[in-house]
């Protein structure tokens, strides 16, 4: 775990050096997202159904990625098991392994990578590589270690290209809708820049900074840390998407404005409903000013309404009601400018007509 914690260590210097520099420009990006996002004039929405659905798929394969970290789904370490040295002799070494098997016996992966161990750089590349490669591989040879990454290299990229399958499918149209599928191309690139830096990472790992460890806790095993790294990058990595996801959809942050076509669409639809209505209005009236009947009633509902407000204003109480309304609640002179502006602003003032100058 040498190489490990060094590298957790640089990784902090680099923070401290660049840190007070990025910083200060990420709390700008962020601050320029969220002016563009309340430029957008879009109001806070609840989360749309499409868009839970794919939260909920992210966050169930993270869930998964993160449980796959622990010891108990990791394979085997030879070493650790044993509490072994590298350079344990191996029949010692296997000796130690049959003791903690519950029956005494070797499996037959057990026996496989027996007989790779021939010499300290198979040790070290199973450390690099892992017990499956280096027990499995027919065509391997510890004098060309590239040929164990070639080997490797399907199952280093399948927990990328599953993952990428993942979001592809949580970021469709057809799972999320359209709004959840601008970070389909996002999400693609993302995943083919960690898949390239792990097979980096993995292929320039330098292995033999391990032949000159002597205590067993001193080893690197860059096998199970990179395992445990991929699966925790993966997990972050979709739960990112998932907030992105989140904040977008319900138009907290990345709010996409409203295009001039369906502003002028949606007034449109708006003014054909009004329109209809109106007709609607225009036709009901009309059917009963032609109907006698219709007719008749209606002018006797009016006489009759007329009467009734007549009686009901010459209350005395309805009129002190009314006084009073008008003396101390009710300001007319407020009303009277209100109704004049909007009167103003209905009606366009008429331009003066400028007469034409006639040449003397």
């Amino acid at each position: 775990m040498g190489k490990l914690t060094s590298m957790i260590y640089s990784i902090k210097s680099l923070l401290l050096l660049f840190g007070p520099i990025l910083l200060p420009k990420a709390i700008g990006y962020y601050r320029e997202i969220r002016a563009s996002s309340k430029s957008a004039n879009q109001p806070i929405r609840p989360l749309p159904q499409s868009s839970l659905r794919a939260i909920c798929i992210l966050c169930s394969v993270a869930a998964v990625l993160f449980v796959l970290i622990f010891p108990p789904f990791a394979p085997e370490n030879l070493f650790s098991a044993t509490s072994s040295r590298l350079q344990t002799p191996t029949d010692v070494l296997f000796h130690r392994l049959a003791s903690i098997r519950p029956d005494m016996a070797l499996t037959q992966s057990d026996a496989a990578l027996r007989a790779k161990f021939v010499n300290l750089e198979s040790r070290l590349l199973y450390l690099q590589y892992g017990p499956d490669v280096l027990a499995s591989c027919p065509f391997c040879v510890s004098e060309d270690p590239k040929t164990y990454l070639y080997y490797a290299l399907p199952s280093l990229l399948a927990p990328h290209l599953l993952n990428l399958v993942v979001l592809s499918l949580a970021t469709s149209a057809t799972v999320a809708g359209s709004e959840v599928a601008r970070w389909r191309r996002i999400a693609a690139m993302t995943t083919a820049v960690l898949a390239g830096i792990d097979v980096w990472s993995v292929g320039t790992y330098n292995h033999g900074s391990n032949a000159r460890v002597l205590r067993p806790s001193d080893l690197d095993m860059f096998f199970w840390a990179s395992r445990t790294l991929r699966h925790a990058v993966l997990g972050v990595l979709n739960l990112a998407f998932a907030a992105l996801i989140y904040v977008s959809s319900t138009n907290r942050l990345f709010a996409t404005p409203v295009l001039p076509a369906s502003r002028v669409e949606a007034v449109t639809r708006q003014l054909l409903a009004t329109k209809s209505r109106l007709s609607a209005v225009g036709i009901i009236k009309n059917t009963s000013l032609r109907d006698e009947d219709l007719r008749t009633r209606t002018a006797a509902y009016w006489m009759h309404e007329g009467r009734l407000m007549r009686e009901v204003m010459e209350d005395r109480e309805v009129v002190e009601g009314v006084n009073d309304a008008l003396a101390n609640r009710i300001k007319i002179q407020d009303i009277s400018r209100d109704a004049e502006t909007y009167a103003l602003n209905m009606l366009p003032e008429p331009k003066p007509v400028v007469p034409e100058s006639t040449a003397g």
